[in-house]
């Protein structure tokens, strides 16, 4: 049973030199090859279409990091049939097999962790220990599909018989086909969880990752290539998402989308997908993980010092730019004045600048689209309530904006209603407890969220009522850990599909039952 045992991926402690040294390091790697050009890989080929993208440092517009060919629709297609008839056999490799090769890009991401890091620092603008949990994460998520199949397929092999009548059995069989269209914001981890998630269930799919950040996309497909992924199982296939990922989502013949990003993009392909094409002969399945907009409560009577940086730290890590970040914060009145100053002065510490310098915290974001929405929406919460903190923002050199905080909200408030996805926190006062949870719900999400309290009725109240698909207790509402804490959202938060969870792998098979008469 040893094999199914599942620790998680240390992070690195930037407090020793040695350690400082190595992400430097990798960062010198990084650049090394800044300006390269990467082209598909369809079937293990390296194909080179009629289009590019070139992929840009946000800290700095003016750096290169790679230009990336995309695929349009004939390689689409091309890459469809490649994935159809590589299906044939690598959904009869044993589970075992599969497992081996999430193992061994697990060891390889260990042994390239700073690169990749250093990587995300430059090409999606993460801090250092942004950066770090990253890898981190996506090591976890190798690990624990890796072992989470392995007890699948020895549930599998269960005979349930009926002695002297029948011997019975219950199979999972992968699905088909899946497209995989991940996010930037977690450019390693999310896109190698759902990767490899489809993979090691015997799937094979066609990957397209976020157009931001697809040299990571890339180098992570060269990781599987390397553990000894056979050529077609996954295919890279990066494009236009209103273009390549309309005509997979539309296929007839593609079987499964696993989906992380906005509401508006998810619910399109949740409507796309429901449409039966002609030559479709199954229901497709959507996997999907839209984003939120999630709230910290601060009861009466608390640690005030506590609430303050769990708040700031959720709010305002990697830019505000997670669906897990704190975008609300929800506080007693009889507090509020003074968790409102403390979290004013605490903003204000922080530094904003370059990610390649491990002072700063928060960096740039993700690019020109990310910084007119932001700075939009800073523009109506100076209508909405009274700005204490940042407001600031400069896009000369790169995509900066400063952690910015309104307060004196009204709950039903623009700002406290729609996703930012940026460093904007909205603020909030409620006159009790139960009022807290009431505005905590009163968005269309369910993500995740936190409440700071030591009444023990009040935290027994938001485990049953605050309706979120992570919910934590003295502590930030970001950074689920794989196997810990199962991430997945309610309501349009998506399909609480349980990311890093004991039933995610079951999403991309399907049962099947045998029963043989003796």
């Amino acid at each position: 049973m040893a094999i199914y045992s599942y620790k998680t991926e240390p992070l690195t402690d930037f407090s020793k030199t040695e350690n400082v040294s190595k992400y430097q390091e990798g960062l010198k790697i990084v650049k090394s090859y800044l300006g390269k050009t990467y082209p598909l890989i369809i079937g293990g080929k390296r194909i080179e279409s009629e289009k590019k993208m070139v992929s840009i440092n946000p800290a700095n517009h003016q750096e290169v990091v790679g230009t990336i060919y995309q695929a349009g629709l004939k390689e689409a297609e091309e890459a469809m049939q490649i994935a159809l008839k590589t299906f044939q056999s690598w959904k009869n490799v044993s589970p075992e097999v599969r497992a081996d090769v999430l193992f061994k890009s697990a060891a390889i991401l260990r042994r390239r962790k700073f690169e990749f890091a250093a990587l995300m620092t430059v090409e999606a603008g993460k801090p250092w220990p942004e950066a770090d949990a990253d890898v981190a994460e996506a090591i976890d998520f190798l690990e624990y599909y890796g072992r989470q199949m392995l007890k699948i397929a020895t549930v599998d092999k269960e005979v349930l018989s009926r002695r002297n009548i029948e011997r019975n059995e219950y199979h999972y069989i992968p699905l088909g086909v899946g497209a995989i269209i991940s996010p930037w914001n977690f450019p390693l981890a999310i896109f190698a969880g759902m990767t490899t998630a489809a993979v090691v269930t015997g799937n094979t799919v066609l990957v397209k990752p976020a157009s931001t950040t697809q040299v990571v996309a890339y180098k992570f497909v060269e990781v599987l290539e390397e553990a000894g992924l056979p050529k077609g199982v996954v295919n890279f296939v990066p494009g236009s998402g209103a273009v390549i990922g309309e005509y997979l989502v539309n296929h007839p013949k593609l079987r499964f989308v696993s989906f992380t990003g906005s509401k508006a993009v998810g619910a399109s392909i949740y409507e796309k997908a429901a449409k039966v094409q002609k030559g479709q002969i199954w229901l497709k399945r959507v996997i999907a993980e839209m984003g939120g907009k999630d709230a910290i409560i601060v009861d009466d009577n608390v640690d005030l010092d506590l609430a303050a940086d769990a708040i700031v730290k959720s709010a305002f890590g990697f830019s505000g730019q997670k669906c897990s970040a704190c975008s609300r914060a929800i506080i007693h009145e009889n507090v509020y004045d003074e968790v409102v100053k403390k979290i004013t002065a605490l903003t204000k510490t922080l530094k904003v600048g370059n990610p390649q310098e491990l002072e700063t915290f928060v960096g740039p974001v993700n690019d020109i689209n990310a910084f007119k929405k932001i700075t939009g929406y800073i523009e109506i919460g100076k209508k909405e309530g009274r700005l204490v903190a940042g407001g600031k923002a400069s896009d000369k050199v790169g995509y900066f904006i400063d952690p910015t905080v309104f307060v004196d909200l009204d709950p039903k408030a623009v700002i406290m209603q729609e996703e930012i996805f940026g460093p904007v926190l909205a603020v909030t006062k409620v006159k009790d407890f139960e009022e807290a949870i009431e505005v905590a719900n009163n968005t269309e999400y369910g993500l995740t969220g936190a409440v700071i309290s030591n009444n023990r009725e009040h935290l027994e109240m938001a485990r049953r009522d605050f309706h979120v698909g992570n919910l934590y207790f003295n502590r930030k509402c970001t950074g689920a850990i794989v196997g810990y804490q199962p991430f997945g959202g309610f309501n349009m938060s998506g399909t609480d599909s349980k990311a890093g969870g004991p039933d995610y792998l079951i999403l991309h098979m399907q049962g099947k039952t045998i029963s043989e008469a003796f």
